[in-house]
């Protein structure tokens, strides 16, 4: 007996889903709907790699089903701005160059859009707290930190 089909939103667009209720989020992303933003780490919902946001709230994709997703605004990465008009928070990584392999991007602007969803003009410490479960193994945290201050407001763009 074959499954129905799960309805999903992602990026504005529904999809129609052919896979296992109890199939992770992140899967369903990559291999479904090539939506290669969200990359797999632990695969235990720690590192951070995989996060999206759903509802506007940060969410590790490796550890929710497809089930749980159904009636709900899942954004990815892809579908926060494009290449010729990035998202704030994408363009405040790209001009403090926070990258070095770029593994950890995906969840580091996630999870820093999420925080400005809920808190528009965060301080230091509500940035750190934000992003302390993001996992960056390159060291480029000093980077991340300033990407995450400039997208907030708090870094002049006198530096530029």
């Amino acid at each position: 007996m074959t499954q129905p089909a799960i309805r999903l939103t992602v990026n504005g667009r529904i999809h129609d889903v052919n896979a296992a209720p109890d199939t992770a989020l992140l899967y369903v992303l990559r291999n479904d709907l090539e939506l290669n933003g969200p990359k797999y780490g632990c695969g235990l919902g720690e590192c951070g790699t995989c996060a999206v946001l759903i509802d506007g709230i940060a969410a590790r994709s490796c550890v929710i089903p497809i089930s749980g997703c159904v009636e709900r605004d899942i954004l990815t990465l892809e579908g926060l701005g494009s290449r010729d008009h990035p998202d704030p928070v994408q363009d405040a990584f790209i001009r403090e160059q926070a990258a070095q392999c770029g593994y950890c991007l995906n969840g580091m602007i996630m999870t820093t859009k999420a925080l400005l969803n809920r808190t528009p003009h965060p301080s230091e410490t509500e940035v750190l707290e934000a992003l302390r479960y993001n996992l960056c193994r390159c060291g480029a945290h000093i980077e991340i930190m300033r990407a995450a201050m400039r997208a907030a407001g708090r870094v002049s763009e006198a530096r530029d």
